[in-house]
Parts: C-alpha cells; structure tokens; sequence
C-alpha cells in the first residue's frame, strides 16, 4: 500500500484520488497510519465480505430470523 503524508495529500489530492481508485493509499500523520483512502467500489466490496463474515461467526440461533414476538394480553389493545 502507498503511504503518503497528511500534507502531500491536500496538496495532490486529484493525483491521489485516481491513485486510490486502483489500490487503497495510506495517509500518514507525524509517520503513523491515519487514513486510508479507497474507490467507492472496494470500500463495498469489504462492507459485504464483512457482513458475510460476522453472519458466519455468529451463533446458528443469531443467524436464524428471530419469531415475532408476542405481547402478553394485558398490553394489548381490547
């Protein structure tokens, strides 16, 4: 992943865009990791596979649709 400062970011932030809409750009401040910037289209593609990823760890109980639930009758309309 290219890493590139905070300031040189503002400054080339056209050239850095199309940049990021190849691979993921790191932007760095004071030398640590701060940002990464991405296409839209990679930032979806992670979101989904998170998704799928949290659904397959959880408990087969979470993953099941949940029953509606009932209220008892004394805190239902007559």
């Amino acid at each position: 992943m290219i890493r590139i400062g905070a300031s040189d970011f503002q400054r080339a932030f056209d050239a850095i865009s199309e940049m990021a809409e190849r691979d993921p750009v790191a932007i760095t401040k004071q030398g640590r990791d701060r940002l990464v910037v991405m296409s839209a289209e990679e930032y979806l593609r992670l979101k989904r596979r998170d998704g799928q990823a949290c659904r397959a760890a959880a408990p087969e109980e979470v993953r099941e649709p949940a029953a509606p639930a009932e209220l008892p009758s004394e805190h239902t309309a007559h």
